[in-house]
């Protein structure tokens, strides 16, 4: 009887071990969100999880970025760093003079009329983000740059749960 408690002992030790690194890397270096906006559809759609890493050393034009604005959480695309020059033309996004083709967005880029004025350069330490489903999405077209040391991470994968 006491060779059996001790074995038992021992294996809710191991759960317990396994369970506090679950919780400290869930918790310090990923995170998880339940995206619930059309901004980023198709390619995250509303009721998905989002899980993020939140030490990311810098962030590079068409990541995917989780961010908090107005105490909600978001996930958007940047679409500039800082330094690039940004545009919105009748013609669609224009970045350091370039028309951008990007192939994955089905909607064309406009500005907002209550929105930033443009062009704008993206200052240092800033992402300019926007999001995938552009008709009526709130991004930098509304809020301006992104100060990078307030975004929470990069996307690293999205769980389906449509149907689960």
């Amino acid at each position: 009887m006491n060779r059996l408690f001790k074995d038992l002992l021992s294996l809710l030790v191991k759960v317990a071990v396994i369970a506090g690194v679950f919780v400290m890397l869930s918790v310090f270096v990923f995170g998880i969100v339940h995206y619930v906006e059309p901004s980023m559809s198709p390619a995250i759609k509303d009721g998905d999880l989002v899980i993020f890493n939140r030490y990311v050393s810098g962030y590079q034009a068409r990541d995917a970025i989780v961010l908090k604005i107005d105490g909600q959480k978001q996930v958007r695309r940047v679409v500039a760093t800082a330094g690039d020059l940004v545009d919105i033309t009748d013609d669609g996004l224009v970045i350091n003079g370039a028309l951008q083709q990007e192939t994955e967005i089905f909607h064309k880029t406009e500005r907002y009329l209550d929105g930033k004025e443009f062009p704008m350069t993206v200052p240092a330490g800033h992402v300019f983000v926007l999001g995938d489903n552009r008709k009526g999405a709130k991004d930098s077209r509304i809020y301006g740059c992104v100060e990078v040391k307030k975004t929470l991470g990069k996307v690293m994968t999205v769980v389906r749960r449509r149907g689960i």
